[in-house]
């Protein structure tokens, strides 16, 4: 359960707020769990009520030096639970997206059992209530058992909390059936998050297919695999006029195609994952099965697609794609274990390092990207840092240097190919409804 502190100021930050363009100096005041005012930031040592020094109730957190964003929000999480709890469950997953920024994630439905009713939906809801420290919405499966073949009752998924409907982890391949989804999922209001990977066109890969496939022996699946299905999808999008969301776009030809569409004017967005914009084929070393992924880790230029893509604004979002795997799962290999890592942790060291700095994105750009559009396309009221508005709240310190310790993770997983990775950006402060849920240890109280 998540309580608001009576009275609470983060003093001196960079405001970034892209719903309204404000990027400034100022102390940002929050009251009862919602933002209260900004208001221009007083030096350190004032006594009045503006520095919030000498009023007992008001907890200050000094964020001199460090952005003020909006609280980040995760369109893409794999929570595990239920069923699958010696991965992660909703605590240890909660408690890992307090630690990365996160305010808000959305867990897929590819559980034991897989949420595909309204009890599945309200067990989830219920459960992150006690116990995440982190706004948690469910996304609900697309077809009953994600089996492709008979749609879930969407309506009773929503009434119970499910934010979107989702069948990630596969793809529907039916097309009737994924077209009779997206209708119904337009027709509620919700997104359909698209999983783009054609089964046929997988061929036992376990990587991306290409000359590092051939020279490690490893079976490899191709770029088309994934665009074929994006291809179908935006299609599907256009016929129906339901929203459609691309996850994880790894390709320069769903990038292209996602331009493509917004250049019609079709409802169709896109996301891409942090170990998409930095890695490539040529970091799998054929025996570290922390670099299997799906969709995998792709060409040099498919990097590139993917930067210019979140610099033009053809991709939306940044999301995780967190996909926590016992370690003994991943020791079995890059031909047996399986596919994904955790992000949740690494998402903004590896935005700062990656994109901001090098001057890809702007800093507003990062929270446009990890706050703002996200709950845009989730159609909730967050991602604002305006009078009145929830205070969920991250600071991040973008200078702090540091190396990537997959042991001081709150995740239970350690599945992660960035251990010991030096990176820029740690968050430093994150707010849920106007409350600390997590503050890096050692660091100075106002």
């Amino acid at each position: 359960m998540r309580m608001s502190e009576d009275r609470m100021v983060i003093r001196g930050g960079r405001v970034l707020d892209p719903a309204s363009g404000l990027d400034g100096v100022f102390d940002l005041w929050i009251r009862g769990g919602r933002i209260e005012k900004l208001v221009s930031s007083e030096p350190a040592d004032s006594q009045d009520g503006a520095g919030g020094i000498g009023i007992p109730e008001v907890t200050v957190v000094e964020a001199s030096g460090c952005y003020v964003m909006p609280g980040l929000i995760d369109l893409h999480v794999h929570l595990r639970d239920p069923g699958l709890t010696y991965k992660e469950d909703i605590a240890t997953g909660g408690q890992a997206a307090a630690r990365g920024g996160f305010t808000t994630v959305c867990c897929m439905a590819n559980t034991k059992p897989v949420v595909d009713n309204a009890e599945t939906v309200r067990y989830v809801v219920e459960k992150a209530a006690g116990v995440s420290p982190v706004h948690v919405i469910p996304v609900g499966a697309v077809t009953v058992g994600m089996e492709g073949r008979e749609l879930t009752d969407m309506a009773a998924m929503k009434a119970a909390g499910a934010g979107a409907v989702s069948e990630d982890g596969k793809t529907v391949m039916d097309r009737e059936v994924c077209r009779l989804g997206m209708e119904r999922a337009r027709d509620l209001g919700l997104v359909t998050m698209a999983h783009c990977e054609h089964r046929g066109m997988l061929a036992g890969g376990v990587m991306n297919e290409g000359p590092v496939s051939k020279r490690l022996g490893l079976p490899g699946f191709c770029n088309g695999a994934e665009d074929v299905i994006a291809a179908r999808d935006i299609l599907l999008a256009e016929e129906t006029g339901a929203r459609l969301h691309l996850c994880h776009c790894s390709t320069a030809g769903s990038v292209a195609l996602l331009q493509g569409a917004k250049k019609l004017g079709l409802p169709v967005t896109g996301e891409a994952c942090p170990h998409h914009f930095t890695l490539t084929e040529e970091a799998v070393d054929g025996a570290d099965a922390n670099f299997k992924m799906a969709p995998p880790l792709r060409t040099a230029e498919d990097v590139a697609a993917i930067r210019a893509g979140l610099a033009d604004g053809t991709l939306d979002c940044i999301s995780t794609d967190h996909a926590p795997h016992a370690a003994w799962e991943k020791e079995k290999g890059m031909r047996e274990a399986p596919c994904g890592i955790i992000g949740l942790e690494t998402a903004v060291a590896l935005t700062v390092s990656e994109l901001v700095r090098p001057g890809i994105l702007t800093p507003m750009q990062m929270a446009e990207k990890m706050s703002y559009r996200p709950a845009v396309i989730l159609g909730i009221g967050k991602g604002r840092l305006a009078a009145g508005a929830a205070a969920d709240v991250t600071v991040i310190d973008p200078q702090a240097e540091y190396e990537i310790d997959k042991e001081s993770f709150a995740s239970r997983a350690r599945n992660t190919p960035f251990h010991g990775r030096r990176v820029h950006g740690r968050v430093e402060v994150t707010v849920v409804d106007g409350r600390i849920v997590y503050e890096r240890e050692g660091r100075r109280r106002g």
